[in-house]
């Protein structure tokens, strides 16, 4: 949903990925199509940049205003885009993915972990320095797996 015309709406949908456009609307307009999709179970994620888009963006369950934009709407928004490329929106967006999915492996490490050498270490089978040295490599792989993001973006940076 853009107040912008049909060319550049379209331009921009393109560009993200968007296949529904609405162009030329009014904040009021924004605003109740907002509305609407959210009666129906929707989420709603909003950019936005101006004044116009503040009431909006405080509308949407996720806002994001623009850095460039004014203060209003960085003010009613959830986060602020610090630049003026949206495609650097999926980049993050993809990269909290990641996160998460790696979040999720080390924990899933941890209690694996935790549940086979703990009852092992209580039993006697396993020597207390045998332990020891298990957990600090079980740190060390949950490091290790984490700096997997930061070569990822590396990655994207060049």
């Amino acid at each position: 949903m853009s107040g912008d015309h049909a060319l550049a709406a379209q331009r921009v949908a393109k560009a993200v990925g968007i296949e529904n456009v609405g162009y030329a609307l009014s904040p009021r307009d924004k605003l109740q199509a907002v509305k609407s999709l959210q009666e129906k179970g929707e989420i709603v994620a909003m950019i936005g940049d101006g004044v116009n888009d503040a009431p909006v963006l405080a509308q949407a369950q996720v806002s994001i205003a623009m850095g460039g934009g004014t203060q209003v709407a960085r003010a009613s928004a959830d986060m602020i885009l610090l630049t003026e490329q949206l495609p650097n929106l999926l980049i993050g967006i993809n990269t909290a993915r990641q996160t998460l999915k790696i979040i999720r492996q080390n924990v899933a490490w941890a209690i694996a972990y935790n549940l086979l050498a703990l009852p092992a270490a209580a039993v006697g089978w396993v020597a207390p320095w045998m332990a020891a040295i298990g957990m600090s490599f079980s740190s060390l792989l949950v490091v290790a797996n984490a700096l997997r993001l930061v070569r990822r973006s590396q990655k994207t940076d060049n």
